[in-house]
């Protein structure tokens, strides 16, 4: 059985607070590794702006190197949109695995709008990884209004497979103030100028392991 963090976005681009998220993850949950599901959509954003499916894989994956994190756009093999669609699917398909889904304070602000955000709840416990500027607003959220009696004790994150669900633990980490739609107005055209080694040599779904292009 592998204990595995599922973090999910549009990865439009890869940064380094995915990656410090991910590192600080693999500790404190005592993870064997953690995918980051590259959104082919996301629900909640447009898509002006939004980079290629490919370009934003590559750019994951150039990022996620030499730490145990394999990129997939495995919701699109799925045919999934929404989370709890795809936290089912590879429940179902990976029973050997044990799954937890990570997030950042950013997203628990917003959570009440994720379709069927309980029912996430009920199916996957959830880790919320501090993020400068929305850690006030995360325990006000409207979905903590609901999920405050399941929360469990930092101290207690490495027990996480055996809680009983509904579960959230909250945790601070080394602050990382990098933001994907700074980046973008900083470098608008970096889907284009970067990452071309991964597309001479194919791009390589690392958990499906189908090639994307």
């Amino acid at each position: 059985m592998k204990r595995i963090g599922l973090l999910g976005g549009s990865f439009n681009p890869a940064h380094s607070g995915h990656r410090n998220l991910s590192r600080y993850a693999l500790e404190a949950l005592q993870l064997d590794e953690v995918w980051w599901l590259v959104s082919p959509g996301n629900p909640l954003k447009g898509r002006h702006g939004m980079a290629r499916l490919e370009a934003r894989f590559a750019g994951a994956v150039e990022l996620a190197r030499r730490l145990p994190v394999r990129v997939t756009v495995i919701e699109r093999q799925l045919g999934t949109v929404y989370t709890v669609d795809t936290v089912r699917a590879l429940q179902r398909r990976m029973a050997g695995h044990r799954f937890i889904w990570l997030m950042g304070a950013d997203n628990l602000v917003q959570f009440d709008r994720w379709r069927d955000w309980r029912t996430i709840a009920r199916l996957v416990p959830i880790a919320v990884m501090q993020r400068p500027g929305y850690d006030a607003q995360a325990h006000t959220a409207r979905a903590m209004g609901w999920l405050r009696r399941f929360v469990r004790p930092a101290g207690q994150a490495r027990q996480w497979t055996k809680w009983r669900l509904p579960a959230l633990v909250l945790l601070k980490m080394p602050p990382d103030p990098t933001s994907a739609t700074a980046l973008r107005a900083d470098q608008p055209h970096w889907h284009k100028t970067s990452h071309k080694e991964f597309y001479h040599n194919g791009l390589r779904d690392r958990v499906t392991r189908r090639l994307l292009a």
